[in-house]
């Protein structure tokens, strides 16, 4: 039981862990890593795509960044290449599942390699909503903030990476509502 009460811990950690992009453009109170995951959890439960497993979705959104409780959230600006982030991220991952019964361990680690490898129809279905969740809090940061447009390095960063149709139509009313947003803004006259 003590090893489970310790990966139980380290995955707390993600409450803890500012997503790194939102905190490099300083973004007031930042969403947390387990913020982000538990929106994409969400976001996987209301598919309506029968084609998909739901449940196996659910968990892949769970377990994606997982090893951010070890290794922190790495983004690109942190210059760290993409074959250090991973083994980083796959040594964090082995850690972490060491922590649980052969059966979990195993499950576990085996989700987050079939993310990490796009490998499966579900795995690229989560990595859609890993990018559409991000432009979503920028929208969403964009508001709260009062800063319309501010944020479109992460919109920018998601061109062309959208294919599944539900997520094409979230993105497409993400996109509009953002235009309405910008445009009115560049009509206020200033103060």
């Amino acid at each position: 039981m003590g090893s489970l009460l310790q990966f139980l811990r380290l995955v707390g950690q993600l409450k803890r862990v500012p997503r790194t992009g939102w905190v490099y453009r300083k973004v007031a109170n930042p969403e947390s890593v387990s913020d982000h995951m538990y929106r994409m959890a969400i976001m996987a439960m209301v598919t309506e795509d029968k084609t998909l497993n739901k449940d196996k979705c659910i968990r892949l959104a769970l377990v994606h960044d997982m090893a951010e409780c070890i290794v922190g959230d790495i983004a690109p600006a942190d210059n760290i290449s993409k074959v250090e982030k991973h083994r980083r991220e796959e040594e964090a991952m082995k850690h972490l599942t060491q922590l649980l019964s052969e059966d979990l361990r195993k499950e576990i680690f085996e989700l987050w390699e079939e993310y990490e490898c796009q490998s499966s129809e579900e795995a690229r279905f989560v990595k859609q909503l890993d990018q559409c969740e991000m432009i979503l809090q920028a929208l969403e940061y964009e508001e709260l903030e009062k800063r319309p447009g501010a944020l479109q390095d992460f919109f920018d960063s998601t061109t062309g990476k959208f294919s599944h149709p539900e997520i094409v139509q979230l993105v497409s009313s993400i996109n509009k509502e953002r235009s309405t947003e910008v445009a009115a803004a560049n009509n206020d006259p200033p103060s």
